[in-house]
């Protein structure tokens, strides 16, 4: 066998969880999380590019490809990859992202080796045959109409689009009709060659498998990958944040659409666990600031929270909500009146502590899944190099004080950096910057 054993992990202090890392020797890194109290197996393949990395005028070739290896390979059809992912009852799914595209299965423990024949096969082999380039241009063109028509979805994409103004990160997933227009079978294998190579793609598998056996049926499938200088796609530098107000009107909206973000720490910043308990306390639940005021007190709003976004070098905090237009200025004063307190206030040790139970229980039932485990070991190995336990999570979590969530809501919420997107049916309303106050 030509595979290179890197390393075995063992990497929480009282319950290792019983990770192993192999590379093979077209480069492919091959992790596994051996689960033997549970009977499925998951694997992913993942690829260390998306969205953000298509040049302009590729923008949405990423998602079009992740749809086009389904549609056939040189081995199988479509019709035939649906009919043996079903017997052997299958889940086969595939996703894109703005920085990577995974491609997984979850099968039953004695399906692993048909299971990864053809999520192999999906990877290496297919078509983009001019015939299903064209059929899918089409299904793509009317995915990106609904999401259009989706008030939801709009508000957070005018958003996005406006805060990374120009940048790749800005950009829609889905691509524009334009850009989707514009594919072809040659521009699909050109971007396909480039960024499904060995060294910008992590394969990952959790559940009842044996790591070295895994291995060796991961090598069979994929050792005719091979290896192509050092196949990692070229990162662009971190954008820069445009502060903006924009009122996109639209009359047949029943609500206005709320979207107020600022710029956030990376991914694998040292404050993250902070950031991500004032997220919770700020919206990130039932017993949130925001729900609770804007919600349960005031009645002004069915849906209000807020969420991170954090990419491999940088990120985004922001509050949504949707509301009546005669309510929306008032849902934004309270929302930065809460911005405002969580910067001129500590929070109380027993917010705080629900908050930290919060986001562990969030954490820890969110790793009890095969694939839930899958896809955590291949987001940690692309973005820290490295695996964390639940243990050393927890550890963390409990080492945030009152005093560093109130250090980083004076550093994140400025009203210099922040960025407003107001969606509906507005009338005359008007927002200025002074508006944006905390």
């Amino acid at each position: 066998m030509s595979a290179t054993l890197i390393e075995d992990i063992a990497v929480t202090k009282n319950a290792p969880r019983n990770i192993r890392k192999t590379v093979l020797a077209n480069g492919l890194m091959v992790l596994t999380e051996s689960m033997p109290h549970v009977r499925s197996v998951s694997m992913g393949a993942w690829v260390g590019s998306g969205s953000r990395d298509e040049k302009p005028e590729l923008n949405g070739i990423s998602h079009f490809v992740e749809h086009m290896v389904f549609k056939g390979t040189t081995s199988r059809s479509a019709q035939q990859i649906a009919r043996e992912v079903d017997t052997i009852g299958g889940n086969l799914d595939a996703f894109t992202g703005k920085e990577t595209v995974c491609f997984n299965i979850k099968v039953l423990d004695e399906n692993v080796t048909p299971a990864l024949d053809v999520l192999a096969d999906l990877v290496l082999h297919p078509t983009f045959t001019p015939e299903d380039v064209a059929r899918e241009q089409g299904v793509i063109l009317e995915e990106i109409k609904m999401d259009e028509d989706n008030p939801d979805y709009l508000v957070h994409e005018t958003w996005t689009q406006n805060f990374w103004k120009g940048d790749a990160l800005g950009r829609p997933i889905l691509g524009t009709v334009k850009t989707v227009s514009s594919f072809d079978q040659q521009k699909l294998f050109d971007f396909y060659a480039g960024q499904f190579t060995p060294r910008n793609m992590v394969f990952s598998a959790a559940g009842n498998l044996q790591h070295d056996e895994f291995v060796a049926k991961v090598e069979r499938e994929f050792s005719s990958l091979a290896a192509s200088g050092d196949g990692v796609a070229e990162k662009v530098a971190a954008p820069k944040a445009t502060p903006h107000i924009t009122l996109k009107r639209k009359k047949s909206l029943e609500q206005v659409q709320f979207c107020l973000g600022v710029p956030a720490p990376r991914v694998n910043d040292a404050r993250r666990y902070g950031v991500y308990l004032l997220n919770t306390m700020l919206g990130g639940g039932m017993s949130s600031r925001l729900f609770q005021t804007i919600r349960e007190d005031r009645g002004l709003a069915y849906s209000i929270y807020s969420e991170m976004n954090p990419f491999r070098d940088t990120g985004s905090l922001c509050v949504y909500a949707g509301t009546s237009v005669d309510k929306t200025l008032q849902v934004l004063e309270l929302t930065l009146l809460e911005l405002r307190r969580l910067k001129e206030e500590k929070v109380s040790e027993v917010e705080l502590k629900r908050a930290k139970d919060q986001l562990k229980s969030n954490m820890v039932i969110g790793l009890e899944s095969s694939g839930s485990r899958m896809s955590n070991l291949a987001r940690q190995q692309m973005y820290f190099g490295r695996f964390f336990g639940v243990d050393e999570i927890i550890e963390e979590v409990d080492a945030v004080s009152s005093e560093d969530v109130q250090v980083l809501a004076q550093e994140l919420f400025q009203p210099e950096t922040m960025a407003l997107t107001l969606l509906g049916n507005l009338g005359t309303m008007k927002v200025e910057r002074e508006d944006l106050a905390c």
